[in-house]
Order: structure tokens, then sequence, then C-alpha cells
């Protein structure tokens, strides 16, 4: 297996890594995988693609739960060389049973990303797990005194896992939720005003409180959107990958290293196809709302929200 080659265009994509185990469930690895290869930075322009995937295998062809092939671009000993590079990394469930006894990939993949997040807080990095996957965050302790969620019908072992690695590990227990989607250690620039910070409630809470304020103040919703110059303002965030980091400040730096696994941002989802709901939500972090909301449109796929905690201003 070797490498895929970079990409040209406008912007630096954001890099993807899906890993690959026998038994994964395919929808696990195919729903993120379209989410993340419709995604665009202009919805005009087919090549400014805003995000590259690249699978990794110990294997370079994957049999799935259903029964299909999948083949990897890279093995595991080559995703580690180049984990540096990786601003997503996503772990499928479906199978993880064995995985849970055995300890095999990906479980050092995931704490080399962990631990590299750690020394260099200054990137912004996503360790995401769908379905069944989270099990293995779980029992790695890296959901420690944060918030998750699993399939439905794991919740129960989810639970027991986590109390068990935070019995091991002497360290805080995970508070295990239902919800579609779970995001911890959020990176976003907030308003300064609490009731501007649209991260301490549902977004859609925030969109709707917004809406209600403006209509009192007799504000039009194109008012409300213009920037002053007639044109809709970017709500492209401080700090995200579309903007090279350019203008990170030192002191958010700072904020993020005291942050839990150094400010990397963890993202846990639930049923199957409750990674396309968090890879859309990645699509909005990271590249933009309408970005998002464009991609769900074009996969005629209505994008259910979830949960978002511990939002700071990092």
């Amino acid at each position: 297996m070797s490498a895929i080659i970079e990409e040209d265009g406008h912007h630096e994509p954001i890099k993807v890594l899906i890993t690959m185990h026998e038994g994964m469930n395919a929808m696990d690895l195919v729903g993120p995988l379209e989410v993340f290869s419709s995604a665009r930075h202009d919805k005009n322009d087919p090549e400014s693609k805003a995000f590259r995937v690249i699978f990794a295998a110990t294997n370079e062809h994957v049999p799935t739960m259903e029964g299909a092939s999948l083949r990897a671009h890279i093995t595991y000993e080559e995703a580690m060389k180049r984990l540096a590079e990786i601003d997503i990394l996503v772990i499928p469930g479906g199978g993880t049973e064995p995985l849970l006894k055995t300890k095999d990939q990906p479980f050092s993949i995931i704490k080399a990303f962990t631990e590299l997040q750690k020394k260099n807080p200054a990137r912004e990095r996503t360790l995401m797990s769908v379905c069944t996957g989270s099990l293995i965050l779980a029992e790695l302790g890296i959901l420690s005194g944060l918030s998750a969620t699993t399939h439905p019908d794991f919740i129960t072992k989810m639970e027991i896992i986590c109390s068990n690695a935070a019995q091991r590990d002497m360290a805080d227990r995970c508070d295990v939720m239902e919800a579609r989607y779970v995001v911890n250690n959020l990176r976003f620039e907030l308003g300064e005003n609490e009731e501007d910070n649209p991260y301490i409630m549902s977004r859609k809470e925030y969109k709707d409180q917004k809406r209600r304020r403006s209509s009192q103040a007799g504000i039009s919703p194109i008012e409300e959107r213009s920037n002053g110059s007639g044109r809709r303002a970017s709500n492209a965030r401080k700090g995200s990958i579309s903007l090279k980091m350019s203008n990170m400040r030192r002191e958010s730096v700072l904020k993020r290293a005291n942050l839990r696994l150094g400010g990397l941002r963890v993202l846990t989802t639930s049923g199957v196809t409750s990674g396309m709901d968090g890879a859309l939500y990645m699509v909005g972090a990271l590249v933009s709302d309408d970005a998002a909301e464009e991609t769900a449109r074009k996969m005629c796929y209505d994008w259910k929200k979830g949960t978002v905690v511990d939002g700071l201003d990092v």
C-alpha cells in the first residue's frame, strides 16, 4: 500500500484518517467518508474540497461486518509516521469485542494521536468515534472526565468500561449520555458576553434566541447577516484550519494546554448513521455552517444535531 498523493488547490485540505479493522461496520466508515468527500469551501467551486480522507489498516483488504471488503490506502505503520499531518482521526465501530480483548490496532494509533495533542496543543486536532468505536476510547481511558455516547444498545456496556477505566487509572468517571453525538473541548471564538456564547446551549436554542432578540430589536434577518458591506458576514472560526491558524493567540494555546488531553476535541457518535451527523458537525466547525448545510442538502440527508459541552474560548 502506498500513500495517496496530495491534491493541489486554493485551500490546504483538512486531513482525515479513518482506521479500519476486521468486522467493522461499513456504514461507520462510508457515512463520514461521504460527508467529508462532499464538503466544499465554495459550493460553486468543485476544486475547493475541504477534506482529504485516508484509510489505514493492518492489511490492505479489510472484511466488514456486512461481508464487503474495503481497501486501505496505507498501513498502520505508515499512518504512525504521518500522524503529525492528521487533523481528524475517525474510529469506526462494529467488531470491537475482539479488539477490547487483544488491544490490537487502532489502540496504538489512538494513544499516539492523543499524546501528540498533549505535546503540541497549538494544533487543532479531533478524535471522533462512530457507534461502538467509543468503547475503544473508553477502554483506553481517554473519555475519563469527559461526556460521551455510543450505540443505544451498548450504553450499559460503555458505562461499565468507563467505570473500570476510572478505577484503574484513578481518574474521573465519564458521563455517558444518550445523544446523537457528544462533543468535548470546543474550539471556537465565542462571544465575550454569556448571552452571545452559542456553545453554552444547543446550537438550535442559540439561533432561536438570536432570532428573537433581533425581532425584538426590529432587525431584519437580512440586516442581521450583513457585515455592513451588503455581503453576508463570514462565519469562519478563529483558529479554524481553513484559516491555517494564522491568527492563533498565545494565550489560547496556553488555555488549550490546560484542558483535558491538551484540548483534543473528542467527538463520540451514537448508532450507525450518526457518524454522518458527527462529520457534518466537523464540517460546520472547521469550514462553515453553510458548508455543512450544503453538504447535507447534496446528500438529501436531514442533519440531526447532538450535544456540545465544555465550550471555552480557545
